[in-house]
């Protein structure tokens, strides 16, 4: 509701004095951050959260085969192109206003190093940090629409099963991290937004037609993240085991886990990939 979020009224003056669109967001990051009723926002989980958890997914596995083997709409290539770039356009931002929103709440609200990574245990999954959580939750859903894309451009090789693989189940891990007050959420949330948005700049440039040479650096870039998601991990387990623990352990494993087969995944489909592939840690 609207506890959730920043005062319109203060939203507005903030849009129609901006110069810039970077200032413009990162003012609404910083607004979304400091305002005290984000402070008091909590993540809203309730019993149809698991509900619409499952049915999201499901949904999502099944619409993709079916969409898959079906005659598709011709679209025309002006008209997808402008599609994905207004999808590009509006990931980029989003992966963008979170970065700022989160480094933000960092500054704010995380008193020490150890806190970045170790949240104490019973932590609850409130204030400005769950609340960027929560909004990148949502996101994972949004970029469902990659999928649709893909399906609509007919370019049925770059639909693979890690595609379909990352897309699922990192929506999965983004509402499992949620529901535990998972430690490490303030690192690993700014870096897997700062990817996003190396990334879509990359897709929205080669969708203009600009096809830039640097590729293989966006590739290079996420392989930097899995590996510093495995380092952040590696504190976790540090403090966990030599303070008095951190939040969301069990959720951590699961995220390892997770991190390993996708990271498997990516490094053998890699050198057949024609785009590099989305991430999400």
């Amino acid at each position: 509701g609207s506890a959730l979020f920043p005062n319109p009224f203060l939203l507005y003056q903030r849009l129609g004095g901006a110069t810039s669109l970077v200032l413009n967001l990162g003012g609404l990051a910083s607004e979304a951050s400091q305002n005290p009723p984000v402070f008091m926002g909590k993540w809203p989980n309730t019993s149809f959260s698991h509900r619409f958890l499952t049915l999201t997914v499901l949904s999502y596995i099944s619409f993709t085969f079916v969409l898959s083997q079906l005659s598709r709409p011709s679209l025309s290539r002006p008209l997808f192109k402008s599609i994905t770039a207004v999808d590009n356009i509006f990931l980029l931002t989003l992966s963008f206003t979170m970065a700022l929103g989160c480094l933000a709440s960092n500054f704010s609200q995380v008193p020490n190093f150890k806190n970045l990574v170790c949240f104490p245990r019973g932590t609850s999954p409130s204030g400005p940090l769950f609340f960027w959580a929560y909004i990148s939750y949502l996101s994972k859903i949004v970029e469902f629409i990659d999928t649709l894309l893909i399906i609509l451009s007919g370019s049925m090789k770059r639909l693979s099963f890690i595609h379909g693989y990352h897309h699922s189940m990192v929506v999965i891990m983004c509402y499992i991290c949620l529901e535990s007050a998972q430690s490490s959420v303030p690192m690993v949330l700014v870096t897997n937004c700062v990817v996003h948005v190396v990334m879509y700049t990359y897709y929205l440039l080669c969708t203009l037609g600009m096809h830039p040479k640097w590729k293989k650096i966006v590739t290079d870039f996420q392989l930097v993240q899995f590996r510093l998601s495995f380092l952040i991990m590696a504190v976790v387990v540090f403090y966990h085991f030599t303070a008095s623990g951190c939040s969301g352990i069990l959720s951590w494993c699961f995220n390892g886990a997770f991190i390993v087969s996708l990271l498997y995944l990516f490094s053998t489909f890699m050198p057949r990939v024609t785009p590099p592939m989305p991430t999400s840690s």
